[in-house]
């Protein structure tokens, strides 16, 4: 990125791009953005694609923000074409992530699109953000919540820990009733977790199913879990059993695969 090129481009020729994860901007933090802007100017370099006869921003729209508040002019753009050096656009969306603060849906968003825009694995990412891969798959699973929820977790009022635990939750109108509860009522992710613990041991009550887990299946279904980085649940039978492996995407799929032939 900083061997790239660098071009000078009136703010005014500048737009924001409607696909960009972060839709959230804190005042404050901008308007702090936007001082130290005024005293340093922008250290690093925003991305833009040409647009007609615009530059759409790929990645940097903060400090575009905080530039328009501090009254600049022009800003140093790096130019991508969209064509060639994929490698920008990739590096460029990896270094947002990493900057820029996002919220947990933001983040979901930006890891999704890199995989199912620019081919990258969920490998990929996690080595390069830092992060383990079941981290990057249960962070885009969250995009499987409900539209509450997610807006919830949007807004910070819950945490991902809390939207990883309401997905063990499948009934929508469920999710959004405990997840109003622990934004009001300030619930940790480890009661959360204990609640749904319980509804779901009462509904295997309820329904005659109530069954302890034999130690060492619970013990097996555990290591597939942290092996597999996915949820996993053993039925065993008197006569037989069966595993069930969630997956969220095709690529998700593919490393399940993967792990278990090459383990």
């Amino acid at each position: 990125m900083g061997q790239k090129e660098i071009t000078w481009i009136p703010v005014k020729d500048i737009c924001t791009n409607n696909s960009q994860p972060r839709k959230i901007f804190d005042e404050k933090k901008l308007e702090d953005l936007s001082n130290s802007i005024r005293i340093h100017g922008i250290i690093q370099p925003i991305v833009v694609q040409k647009k007609m006869d615009r530059f759409m921003i790929v990645a940097g729209e903060r400090r575009y923000r905080a530039s328009v508040i501090a009254g600049l002019e022009n800003i140093p753009c790096v130019v991508w074409d969209g064509k060639s050096s994929k490698g920008i656009m990739e590096v460029a969306l990896i270094e947002n992530i990493q900057r820029e603060n996002l919220n947990p849906i933001e983040e979901a968003i930006a890891y999704r699109e890199l995989c199912e825009k620019y081919g990258l694995t969920q490998e990929n990412i996690a080595a390069s953000v830092g992060k383990s891969r079941p981290y990057i798959a249960n962070m885009i699973r969250l995009l499987n919540l409900s539209d509450q929820v997610v807006l919830f977790l949007r807004e910070g009022k819950i945490s991902a820990g809390h939207g990883k635990a309401l997905l063990k939750i499948k009934n929508a109108n469920e999710q959004r009733k405990l997840a109003n509860r622990i934004a009001e009522e300030g619930l940790s992710v480890r009661v959360t977790e204990e609640i749904i613990k319980g509804n779901m041991s009462k509904k295997e009550k309820d329904g005659g199913k109530a069954k302890a887990i034999d130690p060492f299946i619970r013990n097996i279904q555990e290591n597939l879990i942290n092996m597999l980085g996915t949820k996993v649940s053993i039925k065993n039978g008197i006569k037989k059993g069966k595993i069930e492996i969630e997956y969220y995407s095709e690529e998700e799929l593919e490393h399940i695969v993967n792990t278990i032939m090459s383990g």
